[in-house]
């Protein structure tokens, strides 16, 4: 319809509805594509990035190419469509475009992608809400070629929750003749074509964000707040649930210590009508009366780089010894243990090392994590039964500081198989300060527990009733382990002991106890100062150091001279937070320093590890 001059079809005497409407854009010469193929990614959405695409599609100038599909999302933002806006020989990205309003293009300098073009998103987006509503959303796409250098994609989105999403890139730099589109993805699927999503009955289901183990006492509630799961339908298309959509209990109970199950019911089709069957997950866990140290989401769902230990110093020569225990949702093999190699304030980061021989580091040329560093693992390995046994695998890991700018990373893996798997990155050639070195675990969907103890929990243990695994200490080399100690607090010999031996124990050159303390049997007569000169801070009172040796968290190093003397060393920081020293230098009775161990032993005490 026309407006006659002086009417006032878009002026404010104008009805509301008429007043407010903008001016129609321009319009435009829309192509419709259905890409081939037209279904991308695997049904139970386990397709890794960049591994699957669609035919890339030619752009002509001043042309918009729309495109209709069904996006079934994963369980992150990321994990659903990619839109690739390409040179015809792919070698130049110019976007790269997901679906959570993030991208970038390896054209451009550093690869920031907002100095490139315009990103925007419909008002006040909930990223949950947004993430659980890609489910099962219908998206429409428009790219357009501007004909001036220029590129824009739009993107409307559907929800699984009836509500609209939208999502803009404009003025993406391009070459106006040379531009081509394509999609991939990551852990989602895609359907192509018109929204015709046909129903479909469930036909098994998967429990996420189970706990492995509980404390005593914890509700229901608490334990299973986070609790998904993934429900996948007689079409194999799979989709993630949510608890309340869930009928869920805890069998036989949870009021006592011991193994249970997670049973869970869903009743519902893919389009959220009654199921002619519904489907069971159970998932078994544990109750337990006590809880170790824990870094990491215990059911194993916290992402890449979730949770962090606090970061440990390791001194030019000197090996950190720390164990723990493995859980892993175990999806992939990278699903473990992280070990990061860093400095002080974790700018640069020397070395990323996975548990299963993959790594790489900012302080890397180009990422390339061959160049600096030589990598070793037992011989034969299976992934398959390594990633199985993981789940549960006592790991022990030792961080060397070589003091000539390199370090050295050894894992020892003791599977829920009982089998041993061994790991080494050597000679990692990044490190810029050997004075300024330090490393800390992190994880990906998985958890590390602290709980290895030495001693009787109650403090009841005799002397010499319990003791730690041997650890050799090369000559010339310093190894330095820490724990918490616990004390019955009767007397001041009521604490760690170390003991300094050789492989079978048969002689020991020292038992140096917490309390300045200590013989051998190599010495003469049992003297124990002729042969060690001893220290510690000056002034300590003992009562006051007793009761601070109550979870004082002590890191002891043992130096093997390599000239037939040892060093040892104890930071014991109490819990009043006073840090207290003990050491025992040059005791000279080692009869031969390549066969030269340490183990620790209790008197009605205990140790926890880190």
């Amino acid at each position: 319809m026309m407006s006659c001059e002086g009417a006032d079809l878009y002026k404010v005497s104008a009805p509301d509805w008429l007043a407010d409407k903008e001016l129609p854009e321009e319009v435009l010469n829309i192509v419709e594509v259905t890409p081939n193929p037209d279904k991308l990614g695997a049904a139970d959405n386990t397709t890794g990035f960049w591994t699957v695409f669609t035919d890339d599609v030619k752009t002509e100038p001043g042309m918009t190419y729309q495109l209709k599909f069904v996006n079934y999302g994963g369980n992150s933002n990321w994990k659903n469509f990619v839109i690739i806006l390409r040179s015809e020989d792919k070698a130049t990205e110019y976007a790269v475009l997901r679906a959570d309003n993030w991208g970038w293009g390896t054209g451009y300098t550093g690869e920031e992608s907002d100095s490139h073009f315009t990103k925007m998103t419909e008002d006040n987006r909930d990223w949950g809400t947004w993430l659980k509503a890609m489910s099962m959303a219908k998206c429409t796409a428009l790219i357009t070629n501007k004909d001036n250098g220029k590129a824009d994609v739009k993107i409307t989105m559907i929800g699984a929750d009836n509500v609209t999403y939208t999502q803009e890139y404009t003025d993406i730099v391009v070459d106006t003749d040379n531009l081509y589109f394509a999609f991939t993805l990551e852990g989602c699927h895609l359907e192509f074509g018109d929204f015709n999503i046909e129903d479909s009955e469930p036909v098994a289901m998967k429990l996420n964000g189970v706990p492995a183990k509980l404390k005593l006492g914890t509700t229901f509630e608490e334990a299973f707040a986070n609790v998904t799961a993934t429900v996948t339908f007689a079409d194999e298309v799979a989709q993630d649930v949510e608890a309340k959509d869930l009928q869920i209990q805890a069998l036989p109970d949870m009021s006592t210590v011991g193994k249970k199950s997670l049973v869970a019911v869903y009743n519902k089709t893919k389009l959220g009508n009654n199921a002619a069957t519904p489907v069971i997950g159970t998932v078994d866990f544990d109750i337990v009366d006590k809880m170790y140290d824990i870094l990491g989401d215990a059911s194993n769902n916290g992402n890449f780089w979730s949770a962090h230990s606090e970061m440990v110093k390791v001194n030019p020569g000197e090996t950190f010894v720390s164990s723990f225990t493995n859980y892993t949702a175990g999806a992939g093999n990278y699903q473990n243990f992280i070990t990061v190699l860093t400095n002080a304030d974790g700018t640069v980061e020397y070395g990323v090392l996975r548990a299963d021989n993959w790594c790489w580091g900012t302080a890397f040329t180009d990422q390339q994590q061959d160049e600096h560093v030589t990598k070793s693992m037992e011989a034969g390995r299976d992934w398959a039964t390594w990633l199985a046994a993981m789940n549960g695998a006592k790991v022990t890991v030792y961080v060397t500081n070589n003091g000539d700018n390199t370090a050295t990373v050894k894992y020892v893996m003791v599977g829920n198989d009982g089998k041993t798997y061994t790991q080494e990155y050597k000679n990692l050639n990044t490190v810029v300060d050997p004075d300024n070195f330090y490393f800390h675990y992190t994880v990906d969907h998985c958890h590390l527990e602290f709980d290895q103890i030495v001693g009787d929990e109650s403090n009841n243990g005799a002397f010499w009733s319990a003791h730690s695994e041997k650890i050799q200490v090369p000559a010339g080399q310093t190894y330095s382990i820490r724990f918490t100690n616990h004390t019955a607090g009767a007397g001041n010999y009521q604490n760690f002991i170390t003991v300094l031996t050789n492989a079978d124990g048969t002689v020991e050159y020292g038992v140096l106890r917490a309390d300045n303390w200590c013989w051998g049997t190599a010495f003469t007569d049992q003297q124990q100062d002729e042969h060690v000169t001893k220290s510690m801070e000056a002034g300590r009172d003992w009562a006051v150091w007793l009761a601070a040796m109550e979870g004082a968290k002590v890191t002891v190093s043992i130096t093997n001279n390599g000239d037939n003397t040892a060093n040892m060393k104890a930071v014991m920081v109490g819990n009043d937070g006073k840090t207290y020293t003990q050491e025992y230098k040059n005791l000279n009775t080692v009869t031969d320093s390549d066969n030269f161990y340490f183990h620790f032993t209790v008197d009605h005490c205990h140790m926890v590890f880190e």
